[in-house]
């Protein structure tokens, strides 16, 4: 049986893809499901090595990459992550597999079949080891420069830059996306927001829930919501709550402390 571990927090895309694996294939088994860069880091050092690793990008208390600076991992790893084009470059460059979000079914099972296809029968593989390890730290070290330091909007016949740092929050109501700066104005992005997720540095911006990206430093305050909820209000007016999950509130907390 092929050992699987998912690296996801968000609970109801890892549970879909755990049911999307299982049932595509009665040879694999999800054994673990991991929700943070410390949890991970706590499954692998505890747990025998999976054979094969699913792996979100960005984590609610920072970037899965820093699982793979601290411990050792001999199995491959898949990268679940929004569109951007530079990352997909270095994804490319690199030979590490990729699947973009949302996660296509029958792209999930062309690589498991890609995956057992490359598997050797005795389970070791040549990627393992030094090899691999150092393929996934070129990647993180090319990643790492890959953050959005501005981004460009289209505004009546004129191209803006704006700056992230002056983006208090990005928002996504009825399909369009917009950012709202501190100075009160507001631009319509061409980017949708699991995108921009991939393109703004984590330590700076969290995406709260499927509607909001905001700034750390634009927070205000932090309140206690209905069944262990959080409610964040910013230092401006915002189209409707920004509700953080309980599922994703600890380590919400930790970022904003952090």
């Amino acid at each position: 049986m092929i050992r699987i571990l998912i690296i996801e927090d968000e609970i109801k895309a890892a549970k879909e893809l755990k049911k999307l694996i299982e049932e595509q294939r009665n040879d694999m088994e999800v054994v673990g499901i991991t929700g943070s860069v410390k949890k991970s880091i706590e499954w692998l050092s505890e747990n025998e090595m999976p054979d094969l690793i699913f792996s979100d990008i960005q984590l609610a208390d920072g970037l899965s990459f820093e699982i793979y600076k601290q411990v050792n991992v001999t199995a491959p790893i898949v990268f679940c992550t929004a569109f951007d084009e530079y990352a997909i470059q270095a994804f490319d460059a690199n030979g590490i597999d990729y699947l973009l979000k949302p996660i296509d079914e029958d792209k999930l099972a062309r690589g498991l079949e890609k995956f057992s296809r490359m598997r050797p029968a005795n389970g070791n593989d040549d990627s393992a080891g030094t090899n691999y390890q150092q393929r996934i730290n070129d990647l993180v070290n090319q990643l790492d420069k890959s953050y959005k330091t501005s981004l460009l909007v289209y505004f009546q016949e004129k191209i803006i830059p704006i700056k992230t740092e002056d983006i208090d929050f990005i928002n996504s109501e009825n399909g369009i996306v917009t950012a709202w700066l501190n100075n009160g104005k507001h631009y319509i992005l061409n980017h949708t927001l699991d995108a921009l997720e991939g393109m703004l540095n984590p330590s700076t911006f969290y995406k709260a829930n499927r509607q909001f990206i905001i700034n750390r430093k634009a927070i205000v305050n932090i309140e206690h919501y209905f069944t262990r909820r959080l409610v964040v209000k910013l230092s401006q007016p915002t189209p409707e709550n920004i509700i953080v999950s309980k599922v994703k509130a600890s380590d919400f907390l930790k970022w904003v402390e952090n």
